[in-house]
C-alpha cells in the first residue's frame, strides 16, 4: 500500500510517515519547507522528499490515501490533482483513526495536561510491558518517533489535541478518534482564532463526550466545574471521575497516599498530582491495577519541556515548562512556589501564541503569575505583526496580568534581568510555546551555577 503525505515536514505528519514506513507501506511527501528535527528523521527512515516544492505529478492512481498537513492551503496543486483523480484525502487525525478502528482507543482531552498525562500512561505501560500503539503531540524523552503504529497492539492511546484537522476540514481533531476510553482534564478558553467564544469552546467538549462508543468510558476530573457538568450529562457511557489526591512535598519530588498507602514520586505539583490521578484512571480501564500504576511511575520525571528540571545546585534550581496559558501559568506557578515554600521564586514567561497575544484575551492572566515572588512577562512586537494582529502596548499587558509583572519586548532584556539577579536560595522558572526567540536554556542555567559556584568560591 502507497500513502502521499502533502507537508510531510510538520511535526505531527513526520512522525506519522515514519510510523506507516516502520509499518511497511510505501511512502512519499512533499513540502515547501521541512526543518530539523523532521529533516533529519525523514532522511534516516529514507522518505525524505528529493526535492522542496509541490509536484501533482507526484499523485496518482497507485495511491491508496493522501494525508494532508495543515500546512498546505487549500489550493495546494497535489491536493488538486488527488480530488481530480478520486484519492481518498485524509486529513492526519482521520488516518489515525483508519489505523486504529479495529483497537480500543484510548483518548486524552483537555485544555491542559494532555500530553502529561498521555506520558505517564505510555511510561506506565512500557513498565509494565504491555504493548500499544500511540499518538503524543510532543516529542517526549527516549522515543525517536512520537507515533506508532503495529497490527498487533490492543490498544491505541491518542493526545486528544481540540484544534482543527485540515485545511479542508475544519473539524477538532479529537472529534475524529472515537474513544473507547477518554478522559478530560479541564476546560480553559484557548484556540480564539477558531473559537471566538467561552460558549463555542465549551461545545468542542461536549460533542468529543458524545462521540464516545457506546457503552464506552470516561474519566473526568471532578474538580473542573465545566468538564463536571459536560459528564453529568453524558449518557450511554461509564463515568470515572477523579481529583487531587492527598500528597505532601519532599525533597526529591513527592510523597503520595492513595488507598492507605504511600508511594515516592519525582513529580511535584498539584495539578501533576491531579494528572497523575486522570491516568491512573484510564490504567485501570485498561486492566492495569491502581497499585500497578502508581509503582511504576516512582520514576517518572515528567513529560519534555513540562516542569523540566535544567540544572540545580544546593542553593539554586531552574525550570523550564511548556505553560502559556492562563490555567497552565497559574498551575505551573503555584506549583514550583509550593514545592520551595522557602526558596524565592522567579518566573518569567512568554506570549507566543495567536491567543496570548490578542488585547481582548490578556484579562484571561489576571493573577496567573501571583504565587511568583517575582514575575517578568516578555512578548516580541515583531511576532505579534507576522500573526497580523494589532500592536500590543506594555501598559495593556501589564493590566492584563496586574499585579508588579515586568514587562520586556526585547531578548537581551530578558537576559539582562535574569543576569543582574542573585541566584543564591532561588528558583528560575522560565515558561513558554517558544524559548524568548533565542535563549538557550541550557547554555543560561550552565552561566548561572558557574557564577555562584565563583561567587561561593570567594
Amino acid at each position: 500500500m502507497q500513502v502521499h503525505f502533502i507537508a510531510i515536514g510538520g511535526s505531527a505528519m513526520h512522525n506519522l510517515a515514519i510510523a506507516l514506513s516502520r509499518k511497511g507501506m510505501q511512502v512519499s511527501g512533499s513540502d515547501d519547507e521541512i526543518f530539523e528535527p523532521s529533516l533529519s528523521r525523514l532522511q534516516k527512515q529514507g522518505i525524505l522528499p528529493q526535492q522542496l516544492g509541490w509536484d501533482p505529478t507526484l499523485i496518482h492512481n497507485g495511491l491508496a490515501a493522501v494525508i494532508l498537513g495543515m500546512h498546505a492551503r487549500a489550493d495546494n496543486p497535489e491536493l488538486l490533482a488527488a480530488k481530480e483523480l478520486g484519492i481518498p484525502i485524509y486529513s492526519y487525525p482521520e488516518y489515525l483513526y483508519e489505523q486504529s478502528k479495529e483497537k480500543i482507543r484510548v483518548v486524552i482531552g483537555g485544555s491542559h495536561g494532555k500530553t502529561t498525562i498521555t506520558s505517564m500512561l505510555l511510561h506506565a505501560v512500557a513498565k509494565l510491558g504491555l504493548d500499544v500503539d500511540y499518538m503524543v503531540g510532543a516529542q517526549l524523552e527516549g522515543y525517536d518517533c512520537m507515533v506508532k503504529l503495529t497490527q498487533e497492539a490492543k490498544y491505541m492511546i491518542l493526545e486528544g489535541d481540540e484544534y482543527l484537522s485540515s485545511p479542508i476540514d475544519r473539524r477538532p481533531k479529537f472529534h475524529l478518534y472515537r474513544p473507547n476510553i477518554a478522559l478530560l482534564s479541564g476546560i480553559a478558553w484557548d484556540h480564539i482564532n477558531v473559537f471566538p467564544t467561552f460558549e463555542n469552546y465549551i461545545s468542542q467538549f461536549e460533542t468529543f463526550v458524545a462521540l464516545i462508543e457506546p457503552n464506552g468510558s470516561l474519566v473526568y476530573n471532578l474538580e473542573d466545574p465545566e468538564i463536571h457538568k459536560i459528564a453529568q450529562n453524558a449518557a450511554g457511557i461509564h463515568l470515572f471521575a477523579y481529583q487531587t489526591p492527598s500528597f505532601e512535598p519532599t525533597e526529591n519530588g513527592t510523597l503520595l497516599t492513595y488507598n492507605g498507602e504511600q508511594y515516592h514520586l519525582r513529580v511535584f505539583g498539584g495539578h501533576n498530582l491531579q494528572n497523575l490521578m486522570g491516568a491512573m484512571h484510564v490504567a485501570i480501564q485498561m486492566g492495569i491495577s491502581s497499585n500497578d500504576f502508581l509503582t511504576a511511575m516512582s520514576d517518572f520525571t515528567g513529560a519534555g519541556k513540562r516542569l523540566q528540571k535544567v540544572v540545580s545546585q544546593d542553593t539554586f534550581v531552574m525550570y523550564k515548562d511548556f505553560a502559556h496559558s492562563p490555567s497552565k501559568l497559574k498551575a505551573t506557578t503555584a506549583a514550583v512556589k509550593a514545592q520551595y515554600p522557602d526558596r524565592k521564586v522567579i518566573a518569567c514567561m512568554e506570549l507566543h501564541t495567536f491567543s496570548s497575544l490578542q488585547k481582548g484575551f490578556l484579562p484571561q492572566y489576571n493573577g496567573a503569575m501571583d504565587a511568583a515572588d517575582q514575575a517578568l512577562v516578555y512578548f516580541s512586537p515583531d511576532v505579534v505583526e507576522h500573526k497580523k494582529l494589532p500592536a500590543l502596548q506594555t501598559e495593556e499587558v501589564k493590566a492584563g496580568f496586574g499585579g508588579a509583572v515586568q514587562i520586556c519586548t526585547q531578548t537581551e532584556d530578558v537576559l539582562a534581568f535574569i543576569e543582574a539577579q542573585d541566584w543564591h536560595n532561588k528558583v528560575l522558572l522560565m515558561m513558554s510555546s517558544g524559548n524568548f526567540d533565542g535563549i538557550d536554556y541550557d547554555a543560561l542555567g550552565q552561566k548561572l551555577c558557574a557564577r555562584l559556584a565563583f561567587d561561593a568560591s570567594l
